[in-house]
């Protein structure tokens, strides 16, 4: 049986909150953020519904931010995969052709001595990241290659390389660590070797142009990927469905599976202004809220609490606009204690008027292991959400 012989129309609007990098673990000095911050909206959702844990790919496994999205939007990401060029390049509007290999960059800075001082550059602000860019697109000439550099946000740039007898199977340059030196663009198949060398010799390049750079002084890439046709939302699950999302590559995923991206949102009160004013037109809405995965990444514990309780802050707004189903979590966790993204599972809640309640009263990862929804895979909340907003019919006689 597939999920969507069950699809059923239905007059009902489901709202999916995701705080990235959402998820942590207590430790012998403090709960996690979540626990420890105040979130009396949440709370409330949490009391009146309810609540459990899931794991976005599998035990133990740490997943990049493709495939936690995937899973929330009720894609196995066993299955279906995407490299964080591709959304990238999905993001920015950047139609890659085929053939075409792209990679999310990090500008970083090294050291003398050729090691990362800082994978982000200090997360240099848009307008000075935009210039180096510039200067890397001036600049860098491959033999039998064009090369494309755009501008993300902040540290970040995706890198795009056409020509021929390119493949993608390419191990990242980002080791994920400081202290040591970028890693070598190793290929993990014949095919992909012409894609290694290219990147040895762009990397050669920008090293020499952006040595006089304070902060970004080279480039790391990862997650090299072609142009990937997904199955449609919308085929899927029977939902006009709208992304309201400030970074470009969850606006990348969600256009990828055939969402519509609305506005071009600077801060959540402009994403809650969005929402509302397309409320009418869509039965499912994507809102992402990038800033406890940012803080999580830093290590800094106080900012992500602040950032959770800044998303709460905006739970009434959503609420008042009448949605059938709310369901807030994470695409994966990003304990500020490590410092980067981890295999903990992943709070939830889901709100409805038809998924009754459990005795779970506060959002958290230490009660919500005792919730309703119990232990299960993120790609599991996706029929949940349908089933509570009456949009799945009975399975057989």
């Amino acid at each position: 049986m597939e999920l969507h012989q069950l699809i059923q129309p239905a007059d009902t609007k489901i709202v999916l909150v995701v705080m990235d990098g959402l998820g942590g673990y207590a430790d012998a000095e403090h709960g996690t953020e979540l626990e420890e911050a105040e979130t009396p909206n949440l709370d409330r959702l949490a009391a009146e519904g309810i609540s459990g844990v899931v794991e976005p790919v599998g035990p133990g496994i740490t997943p990049g931010s493709g495939p936690g999205h995937l899973g929330l939007f009720g894609y196995d990401p066993e299955r279906f995969e995407l490299g964080r060029g591709a959304l990238s390049a999905a993001g920015l509007d950047f139609t890659l052709q085929a053939g075409d290999v792209a990679a999310r960059g990090n500008f970083c800075t090294l050291a003398p001595d050729g090691t990362i001082v800082d994978r982000r550059a200090g997360r240099i602000p848009d307008p000075e990241a935009a210039a180096v860019v510039e200067k890397l697109q001036a600049g860098v000439r491959l033999d039998g290659a064009e090369v494309f550099f755009r501008h993300e946000r902040e540290h970040r740039l995706l890198v795009v390389l056409r020509g021929e007898g390119l493949e993608p199977d390419v191990a990242d340059t980002d080791p994920q660590n400081t202290g040591v030196p970028p890693s070598e663009a190793v290929a993990h198949d014949p095919g992909s070797k012409r894609t290694a060398e290219l990147v040895a010799e762009l990397n050669a390049q920008v090293r020499a142009l952006l040595a006089g750079e304070p902060k970004a002084n080279f480039v790391l890439l990862r997650g090299f990927d072609t142009h990937r046709e997904l199955p449609s939302f919308a085929d899927r699950y029977g939902l006009r469905a709208a992304a309201v999302a400030i970074y470009p590559m969850y606006r990348g995923i969600a256009r990828l599976l055939g969402m519509e991206v609305l506005g071009r949102p600077a801060d959540l009160d402009e994403q809650l202004q969005i929402m509302g004013d397309a409320w009418g037109e869509y039965d499912y809405f994507f809102l992402h809220h990038k800033y406890t995965d940012s803080a999580g990444e830093d290590g800094d514990r106080p900012r992500k609490i602040a950032m959770i309780e800044r998303l709460d802050t905006a739970i009434p707004a959503v609420r008042a606009l009448g949605p059938d189903v709310i369901v807030v979590t994470g695409d994966h966790a990003t304990p500020s204690q490590l410092a980067a993204h981890s295999w903990h599972p992943v709070p939830a809640l889901l709100w409805s008027e038809r998924c009754g309640r459990d005795d779970v009263d506060r959002f958290g990862e230490r009660w919500a292991r005792h919730g309703g929804i119990g232990m299960r895979p993120t790609k599991d909340l996706m029929p949940i959400m349908l089933a509570n907003a009456g949009r799945l019919q009975k399975y057989g006689a």
